[in-house]
This record gives structure tokens, sequence and C-alpha cells, in this order.
């Protein structure tokens, strides 16, 4: 086991914890505080435990939700922290092993008697995550699973979410999207990652009634010209590669993850081919943008400044104040995008939870959160119901690499600039 991580930035509790030693007469007692301060959080801080993946695969985008937790908690402290205390974040690594996971949180909870949790990074992680927050009846807010069916437990609370069927939204979205072309695809290859929320966009429950990309794009009449699907950790892209080019499609649907696009491309490219679309599903944002001209990919959120101009000036100061800190982290991509933005809302979940409680009582902060949803920063008011396993209806949109940089394209009211092909 690593050691454990504490991130806990709260300067504004450590001062107060002085003045409070040293001072002692009423008039010093009396000093109001400054015009705006929210007063310095003081007492027994109350911890909030998760797992990350500061090693292994999955490392460069936690890297993104472990800087976006530290800048939200250290505002939080400096806005008064959580019940006037202040907020400690304790990181354990699980070194991005699904394995490790359930034993990591049953650590935090039973051993590190933590008091609250925030889930881990990534869907296999979060779903192995979450019978340990129901077995222990503790609130699990969530930033990145949105295999909705998989999610029953009713105190989970999804940071992003794309419905009660992702299986059906997602390519119903791509596919408005790239029909609003002047001349829209026709011809469909679909690769698909064979595992978890990858393999259910593009076929659904195969068990139930095995909607997804796939059967969606047929009812729509496009000519699904070839499908792959490949196993985790596929490192020899050149078979598929030659398969693309041979099926010569007018839309390559990657549902994918991580790197897997980029090793795609290179190996597209070492045959002299490229196809005029081509779409991944959760892709790392930054390795894309120097190979990835013209690719297409979900997103709730991108800095652009259209988009910005759409929000609340405070959201601007937040998206600087991140790049700042993930310049001087070393992370590779430091827009604060989608991964940044669910981050930022699963903390603003746990948040409501707890103020809206009053106390850190679990089952009352789960209760509140279902009576009453969470306004947020980036994704407004959302409301959970447990009938749909309290995924809300979803804001997410799509975004192109152009120009060398991500763009929203779609819907065309939250845009950006214009969906286009690769080569135009």
């Amino acid at each position: 086991m690593r050691p454990r991580t504490r991130m806990y930035s709260s300067a504004v509790a450590a001062l107060a914890l002085v003045l409070a030693a040293c001072g002692g007469d009423d008039d010093n007692a009396a000093q109001p505080e400054p015009e705006g301060a929210e007063g310095a959080p003081s007492g027994e801080p109350i911890v909030v435990g998760s797992s990350l993946s500061l090693t292994g695969a999955f490392g460069p985008t936690a890297a993104i939700h472990q800087v976006a937790g530290e800048q939200f908690i250290e505002r939080l402290n400096e806005e008064g922290g959580l019940l006037g205390r202040p907020v400690e974040w304790l990181v354990l690594d699980d070194e991005s092993d699904q394995a490790q996971v359930a034993d990591l949180y049953e650590r935090l909870i039973s051993q590190e008697q933590v008091d609250l949790i925030m889930s881990p990074y990534a869907t296999p992680n979060i779903l192995s995550a979450a019978p340990i927050a129901e077995r222990h009846g503790f609130v699990l807010p969530q930033h990145t699973a949105v295999l909705a069916p998989l999610l029953p437990y009713r105190c989970q609370f999804p940071a992003w979410s794309i419905g009660p069927e992702p299986n059906v939204y997602v390519p119903e979205q791509l596919y408005d999207a790239v029909a609003s072309l002047p001349d829209p695809p026709e011809r469909i290859a679909i690769l698909t990652h064979q595992s978890g929320s990858t393999d259910f966009i593009s076929y659904g429950s195969p068990e139930v009634d095995g909607v997804g990309a796939v059967s969606i794009a047929e009812d729509r009449g496009l000519d699904v010209v070839l499908e792959v699907r490949y196993p985790p950790g596929t490192t020899d892209w050149a078979p598929i590669a030659a398969q693309v080019r041979d099926a010569d499609p007018d839309l390559v649907v990657n549902n994918g993850l991580g790197v897997e696009p980029v090793e795609l491309i290179e190996a597209m490219e070492q045959l002299d081919y490229r196809p005029p679309l081509l779409f991944s599903l959760f892709p790392a944002p930054g390795p894309l943008l120097g190979v990835g001209e013209g690719v297409l990919s979900v997103s709730t959120f991108e800095p652009n400044e259209a988009v910005l101009e759409q929000y609340e000036p405070e959201v601007r100061e937040i998206v600087d104040d991140f790049e700042s800190r993930a310049e001087d982290a070393g992370v590779p991509y430091t827009a604060f995008e989608t991964q940044a933005a669910s981050s930022w809302t699963a903390w603003e979940i746990l948040v409501a939870a707890v103020e809206g409680a009053g106390e850190i009582d679990h089952e009352a902060m789960c209760d509140y959160l279902i009576e009453n949803g969470a306004d947020t920063t980036l994704s407004g008011e959302l409301t959970f119901d447990p009938e749909v396993n309290n995924f809300w209806p979803s804001n997410q949109g799509l975004k192109q690499v152009q120009d060398g940089e991500w763009v929203m394209v779609w819907p065309e009211d939250r845009a950006a600039a214009q969906l286009r092909l690769a080569d135009n």
C-alpha cells in the first residue's frame, strides 16, 4: 500500500487558529470581519476521503481531478469551510487498479474514519466504490461514471449525466450533429473498447434490448460498414486501421478511452489514410490536439470565449485559476474542460448535501439532495430521482478539434464554432 496523500489547503484556517490562541481581550474579539469575508473556519477538520489514480494508466486524467479538487477545497475553506469547520481531503492512490478500490474505500471509512467521501476517477473504479458507500450508508458524489443502469445505489449522485439511457443519448446526439452537415455521412465504422460504458454505448444491454450506436445507426438508415470490438489493452492498431481503410467509411465512431484514438490515428496515417470524420467517446483531451484535427468527442464544458460568455464572471476566475494550478502541477493539458468541470460539480453536490442537512448525517444528506437537488455553477440546478438512478437530464454536447484547440460545436445554441469535416 502506498503512503496516503493529504491534500489540505487552509491557510485561512491556520491563521484563525493562531489568532484565537494569541488573542484574548474583548476588543479584539469584537473587531468586525473584513467586508465580504465569510468567517475563517475553525475547529476539528471535516475529512473527505477518496481514492484517485495518482499513478498508472488513468493517472494523466486523474491529475485533472486532483488539481480541481485542491482548488475547490482551498476556495471552500477561504469562504468559511463546511459548517464553520475547515475541510481536509485524504487521498489514497488506487494505482489505476479497479481491484484495489473497494479495499481503499473500506479503509477510508472503517479505519481512517473519514466524515465524507468523494468518488475515484473512471467508471470501473466508481462501480467498485459504490457498494462500499452503500454498505456504510455514505453519500457518494461521483464525477465520471455515466453508466446509469449499473449505479442503482440511492445515495450516489452523478455530476456528469448522459441521462438514464446513455446508450441512446450519445449516438442520437452524434448522428443528429453529423446529419446537419451539407453532405452528411452515410457509411459508418464503429470501433468499440470491449468493456464497461464504452461497450454499453455501442451495444446497450444485449439481455434487455441491445439498443446502442450500432442499432440506432441502422434504424436511421445509415450503412454500418464495419464493426470491431477490441479488448482492453490493445496496442497493435495496424490491423484495425487496415480494416477501417478497406471499409472506407464517412464516419468512424470510436467508443474508446484514453489515448486509443491517438494510436488509431497514427496507425491510419501509416497507411496514408484518414476518414472524413472521427468521433472518440472518452479520450484523454490533451494528446489528441497534436494529431486529431477534426476529431469529435463529448463535452459538458469547454473554456471557449463564446461558452464563457454564457456564464457568470466567477466561472472565468475558476477557469484561469485552474489553468495556472494545472501548469504548476505539470498537468499536460491545462484547460478547465469536461473532466475538471465534472469534478467541480461533484464537490458542489457534496457541499449542498452537508449544508442542506446542516450536519454530517449521511441519511439526512441523501434525503436532502433527493428532495431539493443541488444548485451548481456549471450545470445549473440539478434534480435527483432514484427512479432513474439520480441521472438528471443531460447538458452534454459535442466538441471538435479545430486549428489545434477543442471547441464546442453542438448543440447549436451552445456552440463556439460550426461543426466541420476534418479537411475543411
